[in-house]
């Protein structure tokens, strides 16, 4: 963490638009989040298989980035204060992604169709940087706790998600 700290400022100097992260694939080159989110799903198959799914998966992930700039905006901008006006706001993104769920016709394990996509990944960090506000922001959203209880249940994702490097990500204040 300490050699991220001081050499952050060096790399959003060069950074397109002065931001990090910055990711490397050989000699390419991606910033911002999202895109370097889409590219690797893309890549490892994970970004649909036709027209359609690309573009619902597209539409998940942005209505994830809904529910993180909220988070963001709470966690940054507002305080403790606010907690219960943050946690009434995300309910109603919540209830969206419950039906999303509830409406898919291969079974309420994944957004779309019936394979992990990367607005899946997405949706469950976001989840979890939730979870870690209050224990109990998915107790009125079955279908949810059951989605996060069946992708934490991935043995690879298991073995990401307990391990040091993901504990010690500089995301929240519980991992900070």
């Amino acid at each position: 963490m300490q050699d991220w700290a001081s050499g952050k400022e060096n790399l959003k100097k060069n950074a397109v638009f002065g931001q990090l992260p910055k990711f490397l694939d050989g000699d390419f080159i991606l910033y911002q989040s999202n895109t370097i989110l889409r590219y690797l799903g893309r890549k490892h198959g994970l970004g649909g298989t036709n027209d359609h799914e690309i573009a619902v998966i597209d539409m998940m992930n942005d209505g994830v980035e809904d529910l993180r700039q909220k988070y963001y905006k709470f966690l940054f901008l507002d305080n403790e204060s606010n907690k219960e006006k943050y946690q009434q706001d995300v309910s109603s993104i919540l209830t969206a992604f419950e039906k999303v769920l509830s409406q898919n016709p291969k079974g309420p394990n994944f957004l779309v169709g019936d394979k992990i996509s990367y607005a899946d990944y997405n949706l469950l960090d976001t989840l979890h940087c939730n979870l870690d506000l209050s224990s109990e922001c998915l107790s009125s959203f079955p279908l949810l706790s059951a989605y996060v209880d069946h992708l934490v249940s991935r043995p690879k994702l298991r073995v990401y998600l307990e391990s040091d490097g993901r504990k010690r990500r500089p995301i929240t204040p519980k991992h900070k």
